[in-house]
């Protein structure tokens, strides 16, 4: 398949192609030389990503929302101080 670059460097993704690899409008794509030519790829999906990397050991929002319950645990304390 061959198809014209257009005045603005843009090319269109072969229907075939794309209903092949998912691609839908909106959808970003990668592009990454080699060789003589380019490679293009879909990039993936914020979604695809999710659980891609190793659980930490600690939960950083558990722990910031503990720091904050705490907190909020000490003003409490502290206006019912000034109110005795």
């Amino acid at each position: 398949m061959t198809h014209k670059v257009g005045p603005k460097g843009q090319v269109v993704l072969p229907k075939p192609l794309r209903s092949e690899l998912g691609i839908q409008p909106g959808d970003e794509v990668l592009f990454e030389r080699e060789g003589a030519g380019i490679r293009v790829w879909k990039a993936p999906a914020a979604d695809d990503l999710w659980g891609s990397l190793p659980m930490a050991e600690s939960d950083p929002l558990r722990t910031l929302m503990g720091e904050k319950r705490r907190e909020r645990e000490r003003e409490d304390r502290g206006q019912l101080e000034r109110w005795r």
